[in-house]
């Protein structure tokens, strides 16, 4: 087997035009006061991956246009709605009128493993600071909460490598729906 070149890989990508038009996955994200600008960009970068339909940035997290951000989100930033909001609160208020079901992705009194989860459309998930995760006030709206497994010291993965992890399964559950 050879690997596609880079410029053959190209080829075949949708340009940021096209991308813009397609029909965007039920599933947004909310990142409450997540510090590093490394991990957005590479939140924004799974993002376009799956076609979310909306990321929300509240709180302390930064968003574009910053270096560091475009440093790993590698152009994400062009192709994924996002809106920045101060107040994550009246953002999962506001989705929630909607019929958006939220799910913190933290470790929490009933929290779920996020593979025995049955992920309900509209979803957003909704990720924490990267020491200190969801804000209290932030966990007493949520509709449910999951959690990676961890099974040997680390109290919790890298905040984007969890969210890689959590909405891949979330997209391979809608896929699986509409078979």
């Amino acid at each position: 087997m050879k690997k596609l070149q880079y410029t053959e890989i190209l080829e075949v990508k949708p340009s940021i035009k096209d991308v813009k038009k397609k029909k965007r996955s039920p599933i947004y994200a909310l990142l409450d006061n997540v510090r590093s600008l490394y991990n957005v960009g590479a939140i924004f970068r799974t993002s376009d991956a799956v076609l979310l339909k909306k990321l929300y940035l509240c709180g302390i997290t930064a968003y574009p246009p910053r270096k560091e951000i475009s440093k790993t989100a590698l152009g994400a930033e062009e192709t994924v709605p996002f809106e920045y909001r101060e107040s994550a609160v009246e953002v999962i208020k506001e989705l929630k009128k909607k019929g958006v079901k939220i799910v913190a992705v933290e470790i929490a009194h009933g929290s779920k493993p996020y593979f025995k989860m049955k992920y309900k459309f509209p979803v957003c998930f909704v990720l924490g600071h990267e020491v200190l995760g969801v804000a209290d006030e932030v966990m007493e709206l949520v509709d449910a909460a999951i959690e990676v497994p961890m099974l040997g010291r680390a109290n919790s993965l890298n905040v984007a490598t969890c969210y890689g992890i959590i909405v891949y399964e979330a997209l391979k559950q809608l896929l699986a729906s509409k078979k």
